[in-house]
């Protein structure tokens, strides 16, 4: 080979080489910059059983950063800041109304969207003891329910879920496994989270292979199946299963604003009835069985004085008297 074909080679080698090199190191400053942090906080009053589904909640984001209690409920652009301390864009707010009322904040900060959601049936790690158990700092695969992508504002709520739950790869304080699933389903327009550990367990061969035999083999006369292919389906490999971990709760969506913690209304939920007229609806109601009884008894005592009035004046005895019942 020439020399002047042999240098044209090697510049030539030496530019792709650095183009590729180039690239992987675009890549993966990328990679290094894309990052996912949720701050994770709640507002004074609090119960305690909140307190518990915040540290689950904490336990499976290993990429979420606890802070305090915020102690404004009027306040909340003041999560963005505290977000921007902590170099957090993504937050998780809790707000108690009621001590009983729990309402559920899902933003990204500091731009938005925010979405604000009901939290109904809350169940921890230690009041369900499931027997499932995931590796501390694993990251899930994150699965949603198909009728997420039937309207805009389910959308919406799937991207903002997915951005907070799904732990990246480049999480300080992930785990490289991927040993549950966390899941998000729609029922009675209601968001039901559930979280799964992922078994593998072995296939019935590997630990009884004779009897897993002569069981696929039953099954194939019965079936009318050759024995072989029955043989080569009961030696398939390692099958997977699902245990629950824990916990488990109900989001229910009252509005999607466009900004982080307020701004214009993108979405709002009609058919949500707030606690708080449920709670007033219920106490007019026994308010008014109270009235009800007592209106009864102050006509029942103004019927026994015209009785005894009645009695006095005609000098008869009371109908009510116990002589004039049990003569």
């Amino acid at each position: 080979m020439a020399p002047s074909t042999l240098t044209k080679s090697i510049d030539r080698k030496r530019k792709r080489d650095g183009a590729e090199g180039s690239g992987n190191t675009e890549r993966r400053s990328e990679e290094e910059n894309f990052k996912q942090k949720v701050l994770l906080l709640s507002s004074r009053g609090v119960s305690h059983r909140m307190r518990h589904l915040m540290a689950d909640i904490g336990t499976l984001l290993p990429h979420s950063k606890k802070d305090a209690k915020l102690d404004s409920k009027h306040q909340l652009y003041m999560v963005n800041e505290l977000a921007d301390l902590s170099s957090c864009n993504n937050a998780l707010f809790f707000e108690a109304r009621r001590r009983n009322d729990i309402y559920l904040w899902a933003a990204k900060t500091p731009n938005g969207p925010s979405i604000r959601f009901h939290l109904l049936n809350t169940h921890t790690m230690d009041e369900l003891k499931m027997t499932g158990n995931c590796l501390k700092g694993s990251r899930p695969i994150v699965v949603f329910d198909q009728a997420f992508d039937e309207s805009a504002h389910l959308r919406i709520i799937k991207e903002v879920l997915m951005q907070i739950f799904a732990v990246p790869r480049t999480a300080r304080k992930a785990k490289p496994f991927v040993d549950h699933i966390t899941s998000f389903s729609i029922a009675d327009g209601k968001i039901w989270f559930r979280s799964f550990q992922i078994i593998d367990s072995p296939a019935p061969s590997v630990i009884d292979p004779i009897q897993a035999a002569e069981e696929a083999t039953a099954a194939a006369i019965a079936e009318g199946i050759s024995t072989k292919s029955s043989r080569s389906k009961a030696s398939g490999g390692p099958r997977m299963t699902l245990s629950e971990i824990g916990p488990r709760f109900v989001l229910v969506p009252i509005k999607i604003f466009e900004g982080s913690f307020g701004g214009a209304t993108l979405y709002a939920n009609k058919e949500f009835v707030p606690p708080s007229q449920v709670y007033t609806a219920q106490k007019n109601e026994r308010a008014l069985k109270y009235q009800t009884k007592k209106a009864d008894t102050l006509q029942n005592k103004a019927r026994r004085e015209e009785i005894k009035e009645e009695s006095r004046r005609t000098g008869r005895p009371e109908q009510l008297e116990k002589r004039s019942i049990f003569a």
